[in-house]
């Protein structure tokens, strides 16, 4: 019971840190050389109790009773195998280690703080669908190579394992300063400056890459959300006035003079998009990045492909023509949960509010690993076939379990 409440702890420590959205990851912890307790599959952190903590054997992942455990339990059983010392094991979601995993290359030479927390070099493993046998066997030669306390996993995520509960999360929070760090020497080589922030790097890259995109004139983010036969609509960034519109004539119901310029375009895809009761346009420094590209982006983590789509479209949408350009950025919308608007970062799109926060926190690191990719000049992303098949795994069964 004591191991089963540090994971529930652990569940709401990780989502309020950032080191994973909704469901992404899992956690756990060793009871014995036998045995450990998990995460369940599917289920939101926030709301885990101890009886939904999942009791499974080390030596062959078997468990009893009705509740799944995670579909990564055969991970954290061999990193119980691997490595005796360690007693709790935390799979993120992290965003800058994400960035990291994107790129098929191992950080070597850690030092200083860092050496003592994880080790003197991360390896990454190679890239596996998730839950799948062959996600394990690269974690496991990862593991293998290395005495780090971190393995990053390509395209997913990282395996940050500790001692205890606290050497764990201790793990997960210096992986990220490693991570950065490698990005910003990276950034340095290539410019000849030093970045102020991981800022600077997308702007280099909105810069360097810069298409046609950036030419369209930029907007104010919004957020909305469907009310019965209408909705309500205020500007993010703005004095909280809401304007309430009717989603079938596009009639102002309300505060037709604070109405913002995207007013329109959400209407339009509350009137195409029965499913969608909640929208929030992201213009996070990475997102613009990305956006002024003018491109279509293809998946280079797998959540992304699970929650966003697997492409994420871009179209222009422009003030002075909305019902037009509002009817275009549906139809790149279409099948997805995302859609680029150039120069004008991404409108992120669910069924409600808690759903569409997890597609925007998705988004913006989807969109720094981007950002990453093309510093490095490795842009690999996942395969058409692999990224089609996970969201509509997803769709089918994982966003129904987190319902629950």
């Amino acid at each position: 019971m004591e191991a089963k409440e540090l994971v529930v702890r652990a569940g709401k420590e990780v989502v309020a840190s950032g080191l994973i959205a909704r469901t992404w990851g899992n956690i756990s912890c060793r009871i014995d050389d036998k045995q450990f307790v998990i995460t369940p599959s599917g289920k939101p952190y926030e709301t885990l109790t101890p009886d939904e903590i999942v009791l499974v054997n080390i030596e062959d992942c078997s468990y009893d009773g009705d509740v799944k455990p995670s579909s990564e339990k055969g991970i954290h059983a061999e990193a119980y195998k691997l490595r005796p010392e360690v007693n709790f094991v935390i799979h993120t979601h992290q965003k800058i280690a994400s960035v990291v995993s994107a790129l098929g290359l191992d950080i070597n030479n850690v030092t200083g703080k860092s050496k003592d927390v994880i080790g003197d070099y991360v390896p990454v493993g190679s890239y596996g669908l998730p839950g799948t046998g062959k996600l394990r066997k690269g974690v496991v030669e990862a593991i293998l190579r290395s005495d780090s306390k971190a393995v990053i996993m390509a395209h997913h995520g990282a395996l940050c394992m500790g001692t205890d509960y606290d050497d764990a999360f201790a793990v997960a929070r210096e992986l990220e300063v490693v991570c950065e760090g490698f990005i910003r020497n990276k950034y340095e080589a290539v410019t000849g400056a030093v970045a102020s922030g991981l800022d600077s790097v997308a702007s280099y890259v909105a810069e360097k890459f810069v298409k046609k995109a950036s030419s369209v004139p930029e907007v104010a983010p919004c957020k909305s959300e469907r009310d019965g036969e209408a909705f309500n609509i205020s500007l993010i960034d703005g004095d909280g006035e809401v304007t309430r519109v009717d989603i079938k004539t596009g009639d102002i119901i309300s505060n037709k003079d604070s109405a913002p310029e995207t007013t329109e375009l959400h209407r339009q895809v509350y009137k195409k998009r029965k499913d969608v009761n909640f929208i929030v346009h992201t213009k996070t420094p990475d997102v613009v990045a990305v956006s002024k590209l003018g491109r279509t982006m293809k998946p280079l983590l797998d959540d992304f492909a699970q929650l966003c789509g697997a492409t994420v479209r871009h179209a222009a949408f422009d003030a002075n023509n909305t019902l037009k350009t509002s009817k275009k950025v549906v139809k790149a919308l279409k099948g997805r949960n995302a859609v680029l608007l150039d120069n004008n970062g991404a409108l992120c799109v669910s069924s409600s509010e808690y759903d569409a926060t997890a597609v925007e926190i998705v988004m913006d690191k989807g969109c720094r690993t981007e950002v990453g990719a093309r510093l490095f000049d490795i842009v690999k992303p996942i395969s058409p076939i692999e990224t089609r098949l996970m969201r509509f795994v997803y769709l089918k069964k994982y966003s129904k379990q987190a319902k629950k």
